[in-house]
């Protein structure tokens, strides 16, 4: 198989990287060279987001089939077998590269997100859901995230038809994490001392590790598998109290779990999700992120990995990089104000 990551240099495109040269797969990173490629990759320099930048992808390979073949047998000469691409941008980008690449490779795939899914979003929504109004593949400039993940979507429908796989992956934590959501719980909980932890341990968390994502993937493009799938654990993977739990045991630290009720927490002005990494308390935000169908996932094979190896695997990465993880320029810091658990924790 031959692969043309569009990034693949951080997070989720280095996990699909990785995967695919541990697979023996032939690799080719189209980036901005702000990061080495992984090792095992050919490389192709390019920013998609300026005029002309899509000039070395096309240079490398000649169309194979025609641009309006699109919905044909596949049958032609393609230069890569898979495109995945992993962008959370303006649209528009989308657009211009599936466009041009329509003719060159023989699938697809747009790692997308479950916020497209139309608000309220119901416990248990499958991938027929109603998606957010108003997106379009042509916007060009700073759109809210949902409209441009569901952007990108039309984007690839629409020059790859039923060779595009649309994978709708909801929270992602793992290796690579340049959100900072694990790896502020990792670092918080290594510090030792009390711990502010949010509302109860039973509740229930959904998510899928970077790598068990692109292990599916990659398994699902081999398979030919096209369409919308949401990607994520089943409901219940772990809990809140798993997940910290875990971070004791990896980081080897002497934390204490403080649990703090829901109303004190919100009370006090701290903001769930940002400055409580991956927590949301119970009621509709949360059943939307943690309750979600997953079915037709898991039936094509989705395995999603037991969450202290996510964690001990995270930290043990977050220890090579000197114990600071990569922070994505375009997302905000996350994790709670230390005078602010203080006093908390004190009561």
């Amino acid at each position: 198989m031959r692969l043309l990551i569009l990034g693949g240099t951080e997070f989720v495109g280095r996990a699909v990287t990785e995967d695919a040269v541990a697979r023996g797969w032939e690799v080719t990173v189209f980036h901005r060279g702000h990061h080495a490629p992984p090792p095992g990759t050919a490389e192709l320099l390019g920013d998609r987001t300026a005029e002309g930048g899509l000039a070395a992808l096309d240079a490398a390979a000649p169309n194979a089939v025609a641009p309006d073949a699109v919905g044909g047998s596949g049958d032609g000469a393609y230069a890569w077998d898979l495109v995945v691409d992993t962008w959370s941008g303006a649209p528009s980008a989308v657009r211009d590269a599936a466009r041009l690449l329509a003719g060159r490779a023989r699938r697809y795939t747009y790692v997308s997100s479950r916020s497209v899914y139309a608000d309220p979003v119901p416990a248990g929504l499958s991938e027929d859901g109603p998606v957010v109004a108003g997106a379009s593949p042509d916007d060009g400039g700073d759109v809210p995230y949902a409209l441009a993940k569901r952007g990108g979507e039309l984007a690839v429908l629409d020059a790859f038809g039923d060779r595009a796989l649309l994978a709708r992956a909801g929270l992602i934590i793992g290796p690579w994490e340049n959100i900072g959501r694990l790896p502020w719980w990792l670092t918080r909980i290594a510090r030792g001392g009390p711990v502010l932890a949010p509302g109860t341990p039973e509740l229930p968390l959904q998510y899928i590790d970077a790598r068990d994502l692109a292990r599916w993937l990659l398994d699902a493009a081999e398979a030919g598998l096209h369409g919308p799938y949401n990607l994520v654990s089943r409901p219940g993977h772990t809990t809140m109290g798993g997940l910290l739990d875990a971070c004791v045991r990896a980081t080897g630290s002497d934390a204490e779990l403080r649990w703090t009720d829901t109303a004190t927490i919100l009370a006090a002005g701290v903001e769930p999700w940002s400055d409580l990494p991956v927590w949301l308390p119970p009621g509709e935000l949360h059943d939307s992120l943690h309750q979600g169908d997953v079915g037709r996932a898991h039936a094509a094979g989705l395995h999603c990995r037991p969450v202290e190896e996510t964690v001990a695997d995270t930290w043990t990465w977050l220890c090579e990089l000197g114990g600071v993880a990569p922070q994505r320029p375009d997302r905000p810091t996350v994790g709670l104000d230390p005078q602010t658990e203080a006093k908390l924790l004190a009561g």
